[in-house]
C-alpha cells in the first residue's frame, strides 16, 4: 500500500494511508502468524485496515478500526457481508494475536495443522 498523489492527497486519504500502513507493519511483526491466517487483499479503510484471511475459524474479511478517543482499536469479523463477531477495546500490543485467537488459532492447533497438512498430501 502507498501514496502516489503527491501534494495533491488530501489530508483525510493520507491520514487514511498512514493508519493503514501502521496498521501493517503491526501485523508484520510477526510474519508467520500473519501467514498463517492466508492474509491476502489488505485495503485501507477509514480509521483502519480490511484484509481477507483464510483461517481455521474465520474464513472472510477482518477489519482492525483505531478508536482515536480511547487509544485502542476495534477488530471485526465479517463473513458474506455480515457482522459476525466485533472485539472492542485491543491494545496495539495484543492486536496480532487477538486477530490470531479469533481468525487461526484452534484449542488442539497442532493436531488441527497436521490434519490440514495431511489433507494438502504435505505430512511427513
Amino acid at each position: 500500500m502507498s501514496n502516489t498523489g503527491g501534494g495533491n492527497t488530501p489530508p483525510t486519504k493520507l491520514k487514511t494511508m498512514e493508519l493503514a500502513n501502521y496498521i501493517l507493519s503491526v501485523l508484520r511483526t510477526d510474519m508467520m502468524v500473519l501467514f498463517s491466517w492466508g492474509f491476502r487483499k489488505p485495503i485501507a479503510i477509514k480509521n483502519g485496515l480490511r484484509f481477507y484471511v483464510n483461517g481455521f475459524k474465520h474464513q472472510g474479511w477482518v477489519e482492525v478500526v483505531y478508536d482515536e478517543g480511547w487509544d485502542l482499536f476495534t477488530i471485526r469479523l465479517i463473513k458474506g457481508g455480515k457482522l459476525v463477531k466485533e472485539i472492542e477495546q485491543v491494545y496495539v500490543d495484543m492486536l496480532v494475536n487477538t486477530i490470531d485467537t479469533a481468525v487461526e488459532r484452534t484449542s488442539d492447533y497442532a493436531a488441527d495443522v497436521e490434519h490440514w497438512l495431511e489433507q494438502v498430501g504435505w505430512s511427513a
